[in-house]
Parts: structure tokens; sequence; C-alpha cells
């Protein structure tokens, strides 16, 4: 596995047929840079939060409040296997992930054996300011513990397993969602 930093702006018309799954805690831009690649490859993007959202009827911090996290998490596997079972080969797809959905054993097998997975890495200092006043919508961030302390110890127990997910690492630190971008597209040659 490589890792690299972005720096080249590119573009492509011919894109295979793929799942290009981002992965990375919360905050590091899978949404945004999802985006975009959507926008430069002329796919389409599924947010898999989003559409954990639509299936439910409720927003995901709903979700955890009513129901709790291993009933949110057992969504997040159904419907990571519903899009996979339904996407999978037919033409290139942006899968942006939950921060936390390949923490569980089902999500990661999924993730690594039926798409090209993507780990934005970010340092605890970038994941502390872009989520700074954003705690009261993410459920993970909740708790007694300061902003840094919480991200701190949830990197802890995630990095390891989002690069082993990762077919691909790309550090944003200080990068443009846009050359992120380009960094991957040329990566994976689409």
């Amino acid at each position: 596995m490589q890792v690299r930093q972005a720096k080249n702006r590119l573009s492509s018309s011919n894109v295979p047929a793929m799942i290009l799954s981002l992965t990375g805690f919360m905050g590091c831009g899978k949404s945004s840079i999802g985006k975009v690649l959507q926008s430069r490859l002329g796919c389409r993007l599924i947010d898999l939060d989003d559409y954990i959202e639509a299936k439910a009827g409720k927003k995901i911090p709903d979700i955890f409040k009513d129901s709790g996290e291993p009933a949110f998490r057992k969504m997040e596997a159904d419907a990571l296997r519903e899009i996979i079972g339904r996407e999978n080969g037919n033409d290139t797809v942006i899968l942006s992930l939950g921060g936390g959905a390949v923490m569980t054993p089902e999500c990661f097998d999924l993730v690594k054996k039926h798409t090209k997975c993507v780990y934005l890495r970010a340092t605890i200092d970038t994941l502390v300011a872009t989520l700074s006043g954003y705690e009261a919508q993410r459920p993970m961030l909740k708790g007694d513990e300061d902003l840094r302390t919480k991200v701190s110890n949830l990197m802890a127990k995630r990095a390891s397993t989002y690069e082993a997910a990762a077919s691909y690492i790309t550090d944003i630190d200080g990068i443009s969602y846009e050359d992120t971008a380009d960094d991957i597209i040329k990566y994976f040659s689409l």
C-alpha cells in the first residue's frame, strides 16, 4: 500500500466500473471530497449516512438517541450490504462511509472485499479544528471529555482499522478537497 500527499490536478473521462469508498474519521472531508470526485468523474455519489437517514426516516443523532449505537451499526451494515449488492460491477460509484462504518467486522469485510477504499488520514489537530462546535451533531462526540480527548481516544481505537481497510491512504492535512480528489484519481488511474 502506498501513502502519498495530494499535489497534482488531473481529470479523466474513461472511468472503470468500481465502488470507490472513502473512509476516515468524522470531519476528514469524506462527503466533500466525494462531491469533488463525483463532479470530476461524472459518476454517482452515495453518502452512507444520508442513505441510512432516508431509509430510517430520521437523522442519525435521533437513531442513536432512540435506538442506541448497536441498532445504528446494524442499520449501517444492512445499508452497506444493500448498496454493494446493487452497485457492485455496474458503474463507478463513490461511496462516502460514516466515520465508524469499518469498525464493525461485517462492514469492514464488505468494504475490503467489494470496494477500493481510500483512507483520508488527518491529524488530531486537523480533526479537532474541523469538528469544533459540531459536537452536538455527532453522537460519538457526546460525553464529559473535551473534544481533543474524545477525538484522540476514538482515533487510537480506529486508526489501525482505517489503515487495514484501505487500498490507498492519503494525508489530507492542509490539502484542498480538489487536490485530494486529484490525488485519488491519479492513484487509481481514473
